[in-house]
């Protein structure tokens, strides 16, 4: 039977075809891992996820970490799930040798991370964000700090959180509260609250590294005035024994919609004498080293919605070929055989908006990692700057379009099981629940609007747009050789010179009202950039199905180039009533008075 969780022709397909990863061997960090040592990683993580991820999926969910006697108990299948995973080496994926990693490419790593979403995002959940705090921390840790904790989270043994929010500030940073103390001994004091924080106590590992956000008496207001701060649940002796429970306390659990295996937790520091931490890098910096951390943090959450989108897109078609139901509309014979229900027109409709979106999410997001990898390894100054300027543009675009078109996937998922798909007893119903999380955590679709619209476009005088917008072109341009891609193509271009337009005229006049309308700017350009990939995606195809492959690739590269259809007769052309208005700057949400609603 195929698999149900990923689609592994089309992870390979993405990353050898589209995005070149056997490129990144002939670099000095990634050169121990070339096509075989990335092929039988990704057939471990398949394995893996098939056995130990996917069967615990449903029993987290039905069996939700619970708060008892100030502690939290979970079912043990987490914990076990997530030592073999460490144990096959995934934890420690892209940490540096010295620290215990394998220098994995990031792009590698993510497409790892995708198929163990797909399985049970909510246990993958405490190995991303260990992995996320694991690679700040080498980045801007100091020796001692990175000698005591990097060796233990590559490991396994010790998991780590974020911890951002506080009750009264929500997504305003700007706003904590949270407070650190210096003593003499170089050390400080935490006193603050700290919500929603994921992982931030569970029955698994022995230590808990918290990197939490405070502010040093005197510090200047607002962001500039924010550090950060290593705060572990148990303090560590010098010789590497765990010493006393630090104090840090667990003051409540949040219980969510999904990712219910994922504690989600309420956290006091310093209920007595604050809790012991040390500074990471200078102070006042803590929110620039923090964005590193969430960046990559959202560049996964949209990984997680493309996992998601394809599992339950796989779900849904594997309904579509085994339920049997109804005859074509154009049958006459009452007693004729009903059919499978992929024979009926509006359930391929909703077959394929869902390949669309999922595969074309899942590009997205692994092209995201491709420019991380760039980034870091890139042969020249030039390749690694224009890498990360598109990084920094197309971050908010990686986050939130899986995440709203992921969900939509999921939506239609359901609606191919009928009725069955809102019952418990088909996995849809919990992937949909569990997807619905991520348009909002690591910043909402507005926040990521407003960071797109007010600051990605306008960036050294908009030359990360421009450059964007120049590989566009250039692909519509490369695309015109197939003949049947030029109606593509043309559209494409089109399009890319309308929101380039569009988006000048907007940034020469960045108006309140302006602004107002980011969220459906994002989206407008989600879509844009989507359908490049999906025109990428067809190129590669056409020159594939020229080199008369076997039975199986012509169906694959052909899906490929029926899911580029849809996508832009069906989906690119929203883009154009979203330019319309952007363009007139429509100030139908301000023009609505408060008591109007």
């Amino acid at each position: 039977m195929e698999s149900r969780i990923m689609n592994r022709r089309d992870l390979d397909f993405l990353l050898y075809e589209l995005l070149d990863v056997d490129a990144l061997s002939s670099r000095v960090r990634h050169e121990d891992h070339g096509r075989d040592t990335i092929a039988a990683m990704l057939d471990t993580a398949e394995a893996m996820a098939e056995t130990d991820f996917a069967p615990n999926n449903r029993k987290a969910d039905e069996n939700e970490p619970r708060f008892e006697n100030g502690r939290v108990t979970q079912i043990p299948e987490t914990g076990e799930s997530l030592r073999r995973f460490s144990e096959a080496g995934f934890m420690a994926a892209l940490g540096d040798e010295r620290w215990g990693g394998i220098q994995m490419p990031f792009t590698v790593n993510m497409a790892i991370n995708a198929v163990f979403s797909a399985a049970n995002i909510s246990t993958m959940a405490y190995a991303f964000l260990t992995q996320s705090a694991a690679n700040m921390l080498e980045t801007f840790g100091s020796g001692e700090q990175k000698e005591r904790f990097l060796p233990r989270m590559l490991s396994g043994e010790f998991f780590g959180t974020m911890c951002l929010t506080e009750p009264q500030a929500g997504s305003s940073l700007s706003d904590i509260r949270t407070t650190a103390a210096p003593q003499a001994d170089g050390s400080y004091r935490i006193t603050g609250n700290k919500i929603y924080i994921s992982g931030g106590e569970q029955a698994i590992t022995s230590n808990i590294v918290h990197l939490v956000l405070a502010r040093i008496k005197d510090a200047p207001p607002g962001v500039k005035g924010i550090s950060l701060f290593l705060v572990p649940k148990v303090l560590v002796n010098d010789d590497g024994s765990l010493g006393e429970r630090n104090d840090v306390s667990l003051a409540g659990l949040i219980h969510k919609m999904g990712y219910r295996g994922t504690t989600s937790t309420m956290l006091n520091f310093g209920e007595r004498e604050g809790a012991v931490g040390w500074l990471i890098g200078e102070p006042h910096k803590g929110l620039s080293y923090m964005f590193q951390m969430m960046n990559e943090a959202r560049v996964i959450v949209g990984n997680g919605a493309a996992a998601l989108a394809c599992t339950g897109y796989l779900h849904s078609l594997a309904y579509a070929r085994e339920r049997v139901q109804g005859r074509p509309a154009a049958a006459k014979d009452p007693t004729a055989p009903p059919v499978p229900i992929i024979k009926h027109p509006d359930v391929r409709r909703m077959l394929v908006a869902q390949k669309a979106y999922a595969e074309g999410a899942l590009a997205l997001t692994l092209f995201a990692a491709r420019l991380v990898d760039e980034w870091r390894t890139g042969e020249t100054e030039e390749a690694r700057s224009g890498a990360h300027q598109l990084l920094e543009l197309l971050t908010p675009v990686a986050k939130s379009w899986p995440s709203q078109w992921g969900l939509e996937a999921n939506s239609l998922a359901i609606q191919v099981h009928g009725g069955y798909g809102y019952t418990r007893e088909y996995p849809v119903e919990q992937i949909y629940r569990d997807n619905r999380l991520n348009p909002i955590h690591e910043g909402t679709h507005g926040i990521q609007a407003l960071d797109l619209l007010g600051r990605k476009v306008r960036m050294d005088d908009g030359a990360a747009f421009e450059r964007l917008c120049a590989l566009m072109v250039e692909t519509a341009d490369a695309a015109r050789a197939h003949p049947g891609l030029v109606e593509f193509s043309d559209a494409l271009a089109d399009t890319v010179e309308r929101a380039r337009l569009t988006t000048a005229a907007l940034r020469a006049n960045m108006t309140e009202t302006v602004l107002g309308n980011a969220s459906v700017y994002l989206e407008m350009l989600g879509h844009v950039v989507v359908a490049w990939l999906w025109l990428k995606q067809a190129v590669v195809a056409c020159d594939a199905l020229a080199a008369d492959p076997h039975e199986a690739d012509r169906a694959f590269y052909a899906g490929k180039l029926a899911a580029c259809r849809y996508f832009f007769r069906w989906e690119l052309p929203k883009t154009g009533p979203q330019l319309d208005r952007l363009a007139a700057v429509d100030d139908t949400w301000f023009a609505m008075a408060e008591d109007h609603f």
